[in-house]
């Protein structure tokens, strides 16, 4: 095995800028890897942090100029006050790193309060643990969650600023590593912003707890977004391969995504996800050298023949403490004679989020059982069960590590657990035995220790009279197994193999997988087809029909696209409808067919063929607030690049030419000016959108283009097929329950499991199959087309009844409103456009 100066020089010659093609690294973590304190004088003070993970990566950000990223640990530090340099007598892993690689994260007290307490712990680390009776979900502590995600992109994008500018030549494109459930979300901020910025970089993440089944995601209202978030790296690391599953499933079954589970790959367009098992170690060797020169702590086993039971847990309810001291209760009564006096249970509870109720809790019954069990079976001179409630220094802790028996390590679920490894690393006599329960990740390696299920206390309690009755011969060779594998794959053999898959997402031809095709598409569509006589054909424009532009006016419509519009549209057993953001005027302008349904503003204008117009009502002071919202946004922002379209009963307020540093100011500007006037503004890409208080949208829209043109039977008489781009997404999920889906884009589908076409390419092929399929097929007679004006008065004074009827599905509702037109239906007095 190599000693640990080979591997640090093995690791750090990836990372070193001087050589062509290696990067820089840059971390991001919830903490700096250092901790900061005033002194009694207000001076900042800087202090090592314990932790493999600042052990292994701290040295490589010191030795390529890197940067660390991430919470000071201090409301108080100033927006331009120094980070001290490392005390000249620092000999952490932290002591190279200087004070201008690391960029501190300043986060309102108030606000880590809900991002750390609130959300974090409160509603992410019991889902992601599957402990579901734990659980709060707090829409305020989830919107923090996601302002919070956004500073620390923000401090990202500025470290890559530096990279690029200052450091790192062209060739070289910096690692963004970022880590654990507290940032989930910032990938994607990351992404969104280097990408407007034109900067590279190569993301990579790393989840230190479970990932919960896609069962348990589904309860949380952002999971989507969540999952987002992640997809937005070139690597996902987990511990085990039940995480990695669990989230190639969620991929799968929440997202839509192609998800290849052999080679753990999720596609997201043009991008190929690697989602990786790379089991977390420990600094073997700094542990085992502790253990060495650690003396003896006071009072620990002092007679020979006394049995040592160390367990040292965070006090959290994952951690199992309670089914411990129970496990010892129960050791006590089926033992008690063989054990009385001469067993020590050390509980080392480190106070962990203790201004959290759930932990006070937890903490008071946790003594509640050890003083009962204490009172049950102590005698004058003994008694079975030490509780700690205080973190211990590591050689100290080494030293209890070294001298004890048996190490219970039984959570009832675990990320990993490096107490277990840390146990062995320090039984450098090869003479204990290790407890551990079946729902740590390091069961899934550490297969010579005594596996339990730390809920059944009986059998635990029978592992523990076993593991202490183990012969010395056997105990040293679980341990010499242990202790040779955890040697060899240590923290830093952890943190190689990630930057390896780092540097091999860059170094070779991106993986693709198979090209979609239409032929994945035809035979269920053409199926759906041959069973229905009509073909409705609803489509998006922008992102659909049409690619970005630097302005709507410059987003025009292919001749190709618009001659295979047309050709569909003519013909009798096809109706087309566009859909889109734009208004509806604008929409007709751009597209310029005539048999074509128009619906703009997502649905709120409608223009049928014929020309006759309907919107849903919408209350009568809407356009009086439009009016003086539009009045009052081109007054204040009339100098500053950004613009507002009157689309009518839509006002939307584009800030996409205002200049980058000044947009969280005009965007927060805009939206207290938005709810001032009564709207609460509604996020589109680089624009904000007010809209009237109705329940209507785009599948609402397409319904009632679908009932207008075929009848309420138009299910049994249409194949409907639906294609929009990624905007259009939250309608999917509507839209398909009646519609044949089709999602368009180079992004992760926000729904679940519709078709996907990789760009607008791909949906003038499918076009261009579909008027070769309607051309096969014989086109019936076109029928009488009664002018709109024959139901006009209908519509005015029964649509309200058919826009109720949508909303709420009540359907018997609509047979009793029969009673007014004695055999006949409300609808069946809507003539049929297509009979």
């Amino acid at each position: 095995m190599a000693p640990l100066g080979e591997k640090l020089e093995r690791v750090l010659s990836f990372t070193n800028p001087t050589e062509e093609g290696n990067n820089s690294l840059i971390v991001v973590s919830n903490r700096l890897p250092f901790v900061l304190k005033r002194d009694s004088n207000g001076v900042l003070q800087r202090s090592h942090s314990a932790g493999g993970l600042v052990t292994a990566v701290a040295p490589v950000v010191t030795k390529c100029n890197g940067k660390w990223i991430g919470w000071p640990g201090l409301f108080d530090l100033g927006g331009h006050e120094k980070v001290p340099e490392a005390s000249d007598d620092d000999k952490s892993p932290t002591a190279g790193l200087k004070s201008n690689q690391v960029i501190p994260v300043n986060i309102p007290e108030s606000e880590f309060e809900e991002f750390y307490n609130g959300f974090c712990n409160g509603t992410l680390w019991p889902l992601f643990h599957s402990f579901s009776c734990k659980i709060t979900y707090d829409r305020n502590s989830w919107q923090t969650y996601r302002k919070v995600n956004d500073y620390f992109a923000e401090k990202t994008i500025e470290a890559l600023r530096y990279q690029q500018e200052v450091i790192l030549v062209d060739e070289e494109i910096p690692i963004v590593w970022i880590h654990d459930y507290q940032l989930l979300l910032c990938p994607a901020r990351i992404r969104e912003l280097a990408e407007d910025e034109g900067l590279s970089c190569k993301l990579g993440f790393f989840l230190h707890i479970p990932f919960p089944s896609y069962d348990m995601l589904n309860t949380l209202e952002g999971s989507e977004e969540i999952l987002y978030g992640m997809l937005a790296c070139d690597v996902i690391g987990f511990h085990i391969d039940l995480y990695s599953q669990n989230f190639l499933e969620s991929c799968l079954r929440k997202l839509g995504c192609r998800v290849d589970f052999d080679n753990k790959t999720v596609e997201i367009g043009s991008r190929v996800v690697r989602v990786r098992t790379l089991p977390i170690g420990i600094p073997f060797d700094k542990f085992e050298e502790c253990a060495k020169n650690a003396p003896k702590v006071n009072g620990q086993k002092d007679e020979k023949d006394t049995k040592l039971i160390i367990s040292v847990d965070r006090v959290d309810y994952t951690k199992g403490l309670v089914q411990k001291v129970r496990a010892i209760e129960k050791l006590l009564e089926k033992h008690r004679h063989e054990y009385a006096g001469k067993l020590t249970f050390l509980q080392i509870g480190v106070p962990s989020r203790t201004n959290i109720k759930e932990y006070q809790s937890l903490h008071n019954e946790l003594s509640r059982e050890i003083g009962r069990v204490n009172g049950k079976f102590s005698t004058a001179d003994w008694y079975p069960i030490q509780f700690m409630y205080k973190g211990l220094p590591q050689d100290e802790l080494a030293a209890y590590y070294r001298d004890s028996d048996v190490a219970l390590v039984t959570p009832l679920v675990d990320g990993m657990n490096l107490v277990a490894k840390e146990f062995v690393a320090c039984q450098i006599n090869n003479s204990g035995a290790l407890v551990l329960s079946y729902f740590a990740g390091a069961a899934e390696s550490m297969k010579e220790a005594l596996m339990v299920n730390p809920y059944e206390v009986n059998l635990l309690a029978d592992s523990l009279h076993k593991a202490l009755q183990m012969s010395s011969s056997e105990c040293q060779l679980r341990m010499e197994k242990l202790r040779a594998r955890e040697r060899k794959f240590d923290v830093h053999y952890w943190m190689s193999s990630f930057l390896e898959e780092m540097r091999f997402v860059e170094s070779i031809e991106k993986p693709k997988l198979p090209t979609i095709s239409l032929d994945l598409y035809s035979k269920s569509l053409s199926e759906q087809m041959e069973a229905s006589p009509k073909l409705a054909v609803i489509l998006g424009y922008d992102g659909t029909l049409v690619g970005p532009a630097p302005t709507p006016q410059q987003a025009v419509l292919a001749n190709e696209t618009r001659e295979i519009l047309k050709i569909l549209a003519s013909n009798n057993d096809v109706s087309v409808c566009i859909i889109s953001g734009r208004s509806v005027a604008d929409l007709r302008k751009m597209v310029g067919i005539k048999k074509i349904t128009y619906a703009g503003n997502n649905g709120l204008e409608i223009v049928h063929p014929d020309g006759a117009f309907f919107a849903p009502p919408v209350p009568e002071e809407h356009e009086i607030k439009i009016s003086r919202l539009v009045t009052e946004l081109q007054t204040e922002f009339s100098n500053c690049k950004a613009w507002v379209e009157n689309k009518g009963p839509v006002v939307t307020f584009h800030y996409r030419n205002v200049p980058k540093g000044m947009r969280n100011i005009i965007c927060l500007k805009a939206v207290q000016i938005f709810k001032k006037h009564g709207f609460e503004p509604q996020e589109v890409p680089m624009a904000f959108e007010a809209r009237p208080s109705v329940n209507w949208d785009v599948s609402k829209a397409a319904a009632y283009f679908l009932r207008s043109t075929y009848g309420v039977d138009w299910a049994q008489r249409c194949t409907v097929l639906y294609i929009g781009d990624i905007d259009d997404s939250k309608v999917m999920l509507s839209m398909k329950s009646f519609a044949f889906t089709i999602s368009v884009g180079k992004h992760v589908n926000q729904s679940k499991g519709f078709k996907k076409l990789p760009d607008i390419q791909g949906v003038i092929d499918l076009l261009k199959w579909l008027e070769m399929k309607m051309l096969q097929k014989p086109q019936r007679q076109p029928t009488f087309m009664p002018d709109f004006g024959e139901y006009e008065q209908y519509l005015s004074t029964q649509m309200s009844i058919a826009f109720s009827d949508y909303n709420n599905g009540a359907r018997k509702r609509r047979r009793s409103r029969t009673s007014s037109a004695p055999g006949k239906s409300p609808i069946s007095l809507m003539p049929n456009r297509s009979e």
